[in-house]
C-alpha cells in the first residue's frame, strides 16, 4: 500500500458523549479523509454537538435504537467501505484515546506489515502505572482467555478499542459474526483469525477521565465469559477438525481421551478403595496417573503448535463473503433503523 495514496476514515461510536465529542472530532488530523460519527441513540444532546462542528468530512449516522458499540461500529464500517477508503480507524467519542496516535496505528498497515492494529496500554510503562488496579487484573484474565479464543497468542489488552483495519480485510468479514456488545473487539480478533489476518499491538496510553463508565461490569463479565467459551470451542473445532486435520487435532483427541480415562479410572478406584477400607495398590494408582500426565503433555504440545501458527505475513489475496459488510448499512437504512446526515 502506497503511503501517499492511502485514504483514511475514522469511525466514532457515540453514546451520551456530548461533553467530549466536539473535542474528539476537531482534534482529528487533516490527513483523515472522512469522519463518520455513529450516534447510538444517545439520550443527551450528542447529535446537536456533532452538527455544530462545521467540518465537511463529518457524516452523522443516527441509530433509531441503541445497538451497542459493536452495532455502531458495523454501521460505521459499512458506510466507510462505500467511500472507497483504504484504512478505517476506530476512535471512541469519550476522549480516552489520543488522536495523535492515529498515524502510529495506520503506519504498519500502509507498510503492509499488518492488516489490523490495536492499542496496547500494557506496553506503555508510564500509562500502565496510572491504570486502575481493577482494570489491570481484569485485563490479565481477559487477555489469556482471548488468546485461546482468537488464536492470537502474540497480542495483549484485547479489549482495547483503539484500532485500525485495512478495508481489503474488513470487506471479508461477515457482520453476523461480530458482537454488538462490549465483546466487539474480541469478536473482531476471532473473526480476523479465521481470515489469517496479521494483527499488531501498538504501544499507547489510555486517558482516564473522571466520568463514570456506562459499562455494567457484572453483566459484561457474564457476556464475556459465555462468549469466550463459545469462541474457544468454535475456533478449535473449525480450525482443527472441520477445515483441517493436523498433528494438533491428533494431540487434542488423544490427550483428552487419556486425561478422561485417567481421571475416571482414578475416581472409580478411589471410591472402591474407600468403601472397602483398603488402600489402592501402586499399579492401580499408576494406571490413573500415567495417562493423565501423558495426556497433559500432548495437550501442551498442541497449544505449543497452535502458538507457533500465528499469521505473520500479509496475504495479497482476499476472501470476500459476498460483500456482506458493505451491504450492512443499506439494509439498516431500508428498514428505517438508521438515518444518515
Amino acid at each position: 500500500m502506497d503511503n501517499s495514496h492511502s485514504k483514511i476514515a475514522v469511525v466514532i461510536p457515540a453514546y451520551n458523549v456530548a461533553d467530549t465529542i466536539v473535542k474528539v472530532i476537531t482534534g482529528i488530523p487533516k490527513s483523515v479523509e472522512a469522519i463518520i460519527v455513529v450516534n447510538d441513540a444517545s439520550k443527551d444532546d450528542t447529535v446537536e454537538k456533532v452538527k455544530s462542528v462545521k467540518d465537511p468530512r463529518v457524516t452523522l449516522i443516527n441509530h433509531t435504537k441503541n445497538r451497542g458499540v459493536g452495532g455502531a461500529m458495523l454501521s460505521g464500517y459499512s458506510y466507510a467501505l462505500g467511500l472507497g477508503v483504504d484504512i478505517v480507524v476506530k476512535l471512541d467519542g469519550d476522549d480516552q484515546m489520543d488522536v495523535k496516535f492515529i498515524p502510529t496505528l495506520i503506519e504498519p498497515i500502509e507498510k503492509c506489515e499488518a492488516e489490523y492494529t490495536k492499542g496496547n496500554r500494557f506496553l506503555h510503562s508510564v500509562a500502565l502505572k496510572k491504570m486502575p488496579i481493577g482494570r489491570k487484573i481484569s485485563n490479565l484474565g481477559l487477555t489469556f482467555l482471548s488468546k485461546i479464543a482468537s488464536g492470537y497468542w502474540n497480542i495483549f489488552d484485547p479489549a482495547n478499542g483503539y484500532t485500525a483495519i485495512s478495508t481489503s480485510k474488513l470487506v471479508s468479514l461477515d457482520p453476523k459474526n461480530i458482537a454488538h456488545s462490549y465483546f466487539f473487539e474480541t469478536s473482531m480478533l476471532c473473526e480476523l483469525r479465521k481470515l489469517d489476518a496479521v494483527v499488531m499491538d501498538i504501544s499507547m496510553p489510555a486517558i482516564y477521565q473522571s466520568e463514570r463508565s456506562s459499562v455494567k461490569v457484572p453483566r459484561e463479565i457474564v457476556v464475556f465469559s459465555t462468549n469466550l467459551i463459545s469462541r474457544i470451542i468454535d475456533r478449535v473445532f473449525t480450525r482443527y477438525f472441520l477445515y483441517d486435520f493436523t498433528a494438533v487435532s491428533l494431540y487434542i483427541i488423544i490427550g483428552t481421551l487419556l486425561c478422561l480415562f485417567g481421571g475416571i479410572w482414578g475416581l472409580v478406584k478411589w471410591s472402591e478403595a474407600s468403601q472397602a477400607g483398603i488402600p489402592a495398590t501402586t499399579g492401580t494408582v499408576l494406571i490413573a496417573v500415567l495417562p493423565i500426565i501423558l495426556g497433559f503433555q500432548l495437550l501442551i504440545q498442541a497449544i505449543s503448535l497452535d502458538i507457533s501458527d500465528i499469521p505473520t505475513k500479509v496475504q495479497t489475496s482476499r476472501l470476500i463473503n459476498d460483500d456482506l459488510m458493505s451491504g450492512y448499512i443499506k439494509d439498516l437504512v431500508t428498514n428505517n433503523q438508521v438515518t444518515i446526515a
